[in-house]
C-alpha cells in the first residue's frame, strides 16, 4: 500500500528553520513542506515575531501554524508557579547556586519539551490528521518532521534523531545536515534571501546566552529585557518551596539588572529553538 507523506518543517523562525523554508518555498530541496509549525512560548522577541509575520505574507510557502500550549505561555506560568500555591509550571534551565555550600548548578530543562516539542506533536496529531487523543497515526500516512540543525551540529541530530526513534509515530530528516550546511553558510543565503537580519529564536529570558546576546537584548529590546528581569526576580522570590536553591537567569549568579554585561564573552548557544532547543 502506497503511503501518503506529510511534510512538516518544525520552525523556529530562525535563521536555520527560516533556511529551510525559504529553500523548499524555492524548490532547492528534494521535498516541499506541507506544513510549518511554530510553537510560540509567548516570549519571544518582538523582532521573532516580526519576521514570523514577513513570513506569512510570503505568496507560494507552506502553511504556517502558530500554536502555544493550551496553558498559557511560559513567562507568565513560571512567575504564577513561584507563588504560594502555585500550579507547577515547566522548569527552564535556570542557574542554581546554594549559599551554604557554595556551589552552583543548572535547574533541569523541561521547556523545551512541554512548550516545544509536545506542542508541535499535538498539532500534528489533532490539527492536520484530525485524530483524538491516544489515537494511533493511520497506518496509510507516512510522517515527517524536518528539524533546522545545520552541519556543524551532529551531536544534536544524534540526539533529536534518537528521541524520533524512541516515539516512533514520526521520522525526521535534517536536509541542511544532509546538504552540508552550516549555519553560517546560512546567514550568507538569508542575506541575500530576506531584507532584513533574521533573528535569533529564543526566549529573551533563556538563561543560554552570552553576555553580548544580554547586552543587546537590553539595547535593542527594551520589552524584552524589562521581562528578563522581571522573569528573574519571579525565580529568586520563589515561594512555592520547590526549589531551596537561589535561581539565575545569568551565570554570574547575579541579579539580571545588575550584571556588568560586556561583549568579550563567547556565544554560549548560537543556536534556534525549534523544537530542539537545548539538544
Amino acid at each position: 500500500m502506497e503511503k501518503r507523506k506529510i511534510h512538516i518543517l518544525n520552525l523556529g523562525a530562525g535563521v536555520q528553520s527560516t533556511a529551510l523554508y525559504l529553500m523548499s518555498m524555492d524548490g532547492d530541496l528534494e521535498m516541499t513542506f506541507d506544513y510549518a509549525i511554530f510553537a510560540d512560548t509567548g516570549d519571544e522577541p518582538d523582532a521573532v515575531y516580526e519576521h514570523l509575520k514577513w513570513m506569512q505574507g510570503l505568496d507560494g510557502g507552506a502553511e504556517i501554524l502558530v500554536r502555544s500550549d493550551p496553558k498559557g505561555g511560559l513567562g507568565d506560568g513560571t512567575i504564577a508557579s513561584k507563588k504560594e500555591g502555585g500550579n507547577r509550571c515547566a522548569s527552564i534551565p535556570a542557574f542554581t547556586f546554594n549559599s551554604e555550600t557554595q556551589q552552583g548548578g543548572m535547574l533541569i530543562r523541561q521547556c523545551t519539551d512541554e512548550y516545544k516539542i509536545k506542542v508541535v506533536e499535538r498539532t500534528i496529531r489533532r490539527d492536520i490528521l484530525g485524530l483524538a487523543p491516544r489515537k494511533r497515526v493511520p497506518k496509510d500516512v507516512e510522517l515527517w518532521q524536518y528539524m533546522g540543525f545545520s552541519y556543524d551540529e551532529p551531536g544534536r541530530a544524534a540526539r533529536a534523531r534518537g528521541r524520533f526513534e524512541q516515539r516512533g509515530w514520526s521520522k525526521v530528516g535534517f536536509p541542511l545536515i544532509d546538504d552540508y550546511m552550516t549555519r553560517h553558510m546560512c546567514i550568507q543565503y538569508l542575506e541575500k534571501r530576506v531584507p532584513h537580519v533574521v533573528p535569533r529564536s529564543a526566549c529573551v529570558f533563556c538563561p543560554y546566552k552570552s553576555n553580548r546576546e544580554w547586552l543587546s537584548l537590553k539595547k535593542n529590546d527594551p520589552k524584552g529585557w524589562d521581562r528578563a528581569v522581571e522573569i528573574d526576580e519571579a525565580i529568586r522570590n520563589d515561594f512555592s518551596g520547590r526549589v531551596n536553591d537561589e535561581l539565575y537567569l545569568h551565570r554570574s549568579h547575579t541579579p539580571l539588572k545588575d550584571c556588568h554585561l560586556n561583549e568579550d564573552q563567547p556565544d554560549l548557544f548560537d543556536m534556534e529553538c525549534e523544537g530542539g532547543c537545548g539538544l
